[in-house]
C-alpha cells in the first residue's frame, strides 16, 4: 500500500463531482483539520448500532445497517478511511476496470453510507464499557449508548521508521505484494522481513519481478522450514541475511537500498525498483483489549462462522480479526456480514428495556474455543 497523492483531485466518475484530499504520510494534521467533530452536549447519544472504524469493513457495515433502517453511527476516527487512505492505484477492487485511488474509493464508500442515512463522526474512541447494554462508548467528550456494536478498527502495517521509507511510500515502497506486485513486472524488488509473511510475499513477487532480494537483519529466518526451503530453492530469490536497511535511496521513486552489515563491517548498495516491507501488522484493538478475546497474534476472535464476539451484541469485522487475507474486498464482505448479524440479533431480542439484557465483564482470557482462525 502506498500514498503519493497529496493534491486535490476531481473524481473521474461521471456525475458524482466528488473531490478528495489524499493525505500524505505524516499529514494527520491535514485530515484532522477537515474532520467533522461531535459537540459535547453532556447528554448520551443513543443508537441501535454503533460502528467503530471507517475503512472498507466499517463503511460497508454502515451501508447495510442504514439500508436496514438501523440508523447507524460510525465513529470513524480522526484520520478515517483505513489503510486505503495511504494506497494509490487500487486495481483489484471490483467495479473499477481502470483502477481508482485509495482515498477516492473510501470517499465513495462514505458518500454511499451517508446517502442511506449513516451518521459518521470523525473522532477517535477513547474508551468503552461493554459490561451491559446499552454499551457505552466515549469519543471526543461525547458518550454514545449502543444496543449493538460493530468493531471494524482494522490493522496497521508495521514500518521500518525511516524518513526515506515514508517519503517514498507509493513511489516504490509498499506493504502489500498482493496489492502492488503487478506494478513491478520484470523489475528488481526487495522484501524486508524474516517471518512467513516475508517469505510468502517474496514467493508471490516472483510471478512478476525479475529478481527478488529477501533481506533480514538476523542470521536466520523465523518463518517455517517449508517456506524457507521454497524461497531458498527459487531461482529468482536471493537472500541477504545479517543486513539492515539504513536508507531507501531515491528522489521521487525507489532506486536502491543502502544496507548495513550486522557485524559493523561496512555498508553496501543494492539496486532495486521496489521495496516491500513485510515485518508484520498490528491489529488496532487497544480500546477493546480488556473486553474482547484475542488470538495468539493479538487479533480479535469471533464465534464459529459468524462475526459475533464472545459478548452478546458485539460483532467484529475486517482486518482487526483477519491476519490471512487483509484485502479491501474481504474486509468489505465482513462488514456486510457483521451488519446482517447485528440486524438479525436485534430482531431476535425480547422486547423490554435494553438495560435488562446484561453480560458479565469479559477479559482477554476469554476462551477462544470455536473462534474463527
Amino acid at each position: 500500500m502506498s500514498n503519493h497523492a497529496t493534491t486535490k483531485k476531481a473524481s473521474p466518475l461521471t456525475g458524482l463531482n466528488l473531490t478528495f484530499l489524499a493525505p500524505a504520510a505524516g499529514d494527520a494534521a491535514a485530515v484532522a483539520s477537515r474532520a467533522t467533530k461531535p459537540e459535547a452536549t453532556g447528554a448520551p447519544v443513543a443508537a441501535r448500532v454503533v460502528i467503530v472504524g471507517s475503512g472498507p469493513a466499517g463503511l460497508t457495515a454502515a451501508i447495510y445497517a442504514a439500508r436496514a433502517n438501523l440508523e447507524p453511527i460510525v465513529i470513524g476516527g480522526i484520520a478515517g478511511g483505513g489503510q486505503l487512505m495511504i494506497t494509490s492505484g487500487v486495481e483489484n477492487y471490483p467495479g473499477f476496470p481502470d483502477g481508482i485511488e485509495g482515498p477516492e474509493l473510501m470517499a465513495l464508500f462514505r458518500k454511499q453510507a451517508e446517502r442511506f442515512g449513516a451518521r459518521i463522526v470523525d473522532a477517535d474512541v477513547d474508551r468503552v464499557d461493554l459490561s451491559s447494554r446499552p454499551f457505552g462508548l466515549w469519543a471526543a467528550g461525547v458518550e454514545y449508548r449502543a444496543q449493538t456494536v460493530i468493531v471494524a478498527t482494522g490493522a496497521s502495517a508495521l514500518w521500518l521508521g525511516l524518513e526515506s521509507e515514508t517519503r517514498l511510500r507509493g513511489r516504490g515502497v509498499s506493504a502489500c505484494a498482493t496489492c502492488d506486485g503487478f506494478f513491478f513486472r520484470d523489475k528488481a524488488v526487495a522484501v524486508v522481513g524474516g517471518g512467513d509473511s516475508a517469505l510468502e510475499e517474496a514467493l508471490y513477487l516472483t510471478h512478476f519481478a525479475s529478481k527478488v532480494h529477501l533481506i533480514h537483519r538476523r542470521e536466520a529466518f523465523r518463518g517455517s522450514k517449508i517456506m524457507q526451503d521454497r524461497a531458498a530453492a527459487h531461482p529468482k530469490v536471493e537472500m541477504h541475511l545479517n543486513r539492515t536497511i539504513e536508507e531507501i535511496v531515491g528522489a521521487d521513486h525507489v532506486e536502491a537500498l543502502r544496507l548495513g552489515k550486522a557485524d559493523g563491517s561496512g555498508e553496501e548498495t543494492l539496486a532495486v525498483d521496489g521495496v516491500f516491507v513485510a515485518i508484520g501488522h498490528r491489529p488496532n484493538v487497544e480500546v477493546f483489549r480488556d473486553w474482547l478475546a484475542t488470538d495468539e497474534k493479538g487479533y480479535l476472535t469471533t464465534l464459529g462462522a459468524t462475526t459475533a464476539s464472545a459478548i452478546d451484541g458485539v460483532f467484529v469485522a475486517g482486518d482487526v480479526d483477519d491476519h490471512r487475507y487483509r484485502q479491501a474486498v474481504t474486509a468489505a464482505g465482513e462488514g456486510c456480514r457483521a451488519a446482517i448479524d447485528a440486524e438479525r440479533w436485534l430482531e431476535a431480542q425480547a422486547p423490554g428495556p435494553a438495560e435488562a439484557s446484561a453480560v458479565s465483564m469479559p477479559t482477554t482470557a476469554i476462551a477462544a474455543t470455536g473462534s474463527r482462525p
